[in-house]
């Protein structure tokens, strides 16, 4: 029987191919594309869904990172830096043990606390929130002229086989 912990390991492992594929499914030339103003520009999730697991390989380091918010570069360097940051994250969570896993993590926002929860919750919180983008991000695509590939089955575009 697994414990949380490598159930979480399971779920990155599995997750990241998905994500990949809507990140490169997202037109280079449309990064700026966004359906209402309010919306956060396509280029610009790809680049939180990278600075994300950059930010959670932070917090297994640290047990603590600093939300800030960096311009974000071109759609395929975004891509890249995911592409890293997701083997670099797989890395970290390999080597997790229980201790660790159960430590105090926090996540700070211009230096001050926003959230504290131990180290695997707010791990599972980095992975939920960015399930999340990457269904608003797969949204975008189709209005930009892509085709949205399978995530968890065929789609419109994408048998998925």
């Amino acid at each position: 029987m697994k414990n949380v912990r490598e159930y979480l390991k399971e779920c990155v492992e599995a997750e990241t191919p998905k994500f990949i594929r809507v990140l490169k499914a997202v037109p280079a030339d449309q990064a700026g594309y966004r359906p209402h103003p309010r919306s956060t520009s396509a280029g610009d999730l790809v680049w939180l869904l990278a600075s994300e697991l950059h930010d959670a390989c932070e917090l297994v380091d640290r047990g603590e990172v600093n939300f800030a918010s960096r311009p974000a570069p071109a759609v395929p360097e975004a891509i890249a830096a995911y592409e890293r940051n997701a083997q670099e994250l797989a890395r970290r969570l390999a080597a997790l043990d229980d201790a660790k896993w159960n430590s105090k993590a926090r996540f700070l926002v211009d230096g001050k606390v926003a959230w504290e929860a131990p180290l695997g919750d707010m791990l599972f919180g980095f992975l939920f929130d960015a399930i999340h983008h990457r269904g608003q991000l797969s949204t975008y695509l189709r209005p930009m002229g892509a085709k949205v590939p399978s995530i968890y089955g065929p789609s419109a575009d994408d048998p998925g086989m």
